[in-house]
């Protein structure tokens, strides 16, 4: 999607909700401060909540000191909790290694058991340290092959050992090779339609692994911007049930979860796309819930980012994410389309 929001802070009245419901997603995104009490904690404090009139809310520790108050001792907010510390420790090794790290190793650099440091570590990030490893992996091959001229170049500079082991580990991740990444799709066959809607004119383009583009008000044009080196194909026969199948989606949202997606992005993308997908038809996510759900709450601009990347509206439901005050927030196509298809949403839920 060409469009980019900037996603709107945390309101005081969502840090309130937060602190009532004591969710830990959000520490280290701001602090409460009572100033009934003279003292400020972290969201997840598990202290008995205070009057709303006594709250104020503050970016960091050193502001909520600034206004004359001191760290609560029960959830020490001006101090990494062990377990904290124990995630950036993994993420430093992680990052640095030139080659895999096992769960022993971690453990030991850290002080825990191989499992807890796996429960530690996937509870904060989202996933398991193997896992973040191949998707920080995939995402720095995917840099190199932008810019070196051989495939096994990017491979081996990206971390990988062997070239086997990259290919393996792409498997079902992009949906274009290596080198078709690279070529920016050359020597790809994509077939593309433009279809009446209720909704205005959808474009929507497939490959042999699945949709790879559905937008609306788009044409031939706006498809060999985003594929400039694909052979494009209007129509196709073998391709017919799929765009049909594609439209009665568009016009039932909330069905067709089904329909394969030859989708490609980095790591942090793919992450924010599936998400997106795990929203049930007839809700909203505000981009700052978005970013708490990947576990990385102070990522709500970087979730907008890759929200604007997305390619397959609808099928991937960027348009579930709202701004942070409950408005529509914006949208490529529109922000008449995108409130119809909420609302569509609402009414089949």
């Amino acid at each position: 999607m060409t469009e980019r929001t900037i996603p709107a802070p945390l309101t005081d009245e969502d840090r309130w909700r937060i602190a009532l419901a004591k969710d830990h997603r959000f520490d280290g995104v701001f602090v409460t401060g009572v100033h009934s009490t003279g003292i400020y904690c972290r969201p997840s404090c598990p202290a008995r909540a205070p009057k709303r009139e006594n709250v104020r809310f503050y970016e960091t520790p050193l502001a909520a000191e600034d206004a004359g108050l001191r760290a609560c001792k029960r959830c020490a907010p001006d101090q990494h909790s062990r377990e904290e510390r124990a995630v950036l420790r993994v993420l430093d090794m992680v990052r640095e290694a030139q080659g895999p790290v096992s769960l022993q190793q971690l453990g030991a650099a850290t002080g825990y058991s191989p499992t807890h440091i796996q429960r530690v570590f996937k509870r904060a990030v989202g996933m398991s340290p193997a896992a973040y490893a191949r998707a920080l992996r995939r995402e720095r091959a995917g840099e190199a092959l932008a810019q070196e001229r051989r495939v096994t170049d990017a491979i081996y500079e990206a971390g990988y050992q062997a070239p086997s082991r990259f290919y393996e580990d792409m498997k079902g991740q992009l949906g274009m090779s290596a080198k078709d990444r690279r070529d920016g799709g050359a020597g790809r066959t994509i077939h593309y339609a433009l279809m009446e809607t209720t909704l205005g004119t959808m474009l929507v383009a497939a490959t042999d692994n699945g949709v790879c583009c559905l937008s609306f008000n788009e044409g031939e044009e706006q498809l060999r911007a985003r594929f400039p080196k694909a052979e494009l194909i209007e129509g196709g026969e073998q391709f017919r049930t799929l765009f049909a199948t594609v439209l009665q989606a568009v016009e039932k949202p909330g069905t067709g979860q089904d329909i394969p997606l030859d989708v490609q992005g980095t790591a942090f993308q793919q992450r924010v796309w599936d998400e997106l997908r795990r929203i049930p038809s007839g809700e909203t996510r505000s981009y700052g819930e978005l970013a708490a759900a990947l576990g990385q709450p102070k990522a709500s601009r970087a979730v907008g980012g890759a929200n604007g990347a997305n390619n397959i509206a609808v099928l991937i439901p960027c348009h579930r994410v709202i701004a942070a005050d409950g408005g529509l927030g914006g949208y490529a196509y529109g922000t008449a389309i995108k409130a119809e298809l909420l609302e569509r949403e609402k009414r089949g839920k």
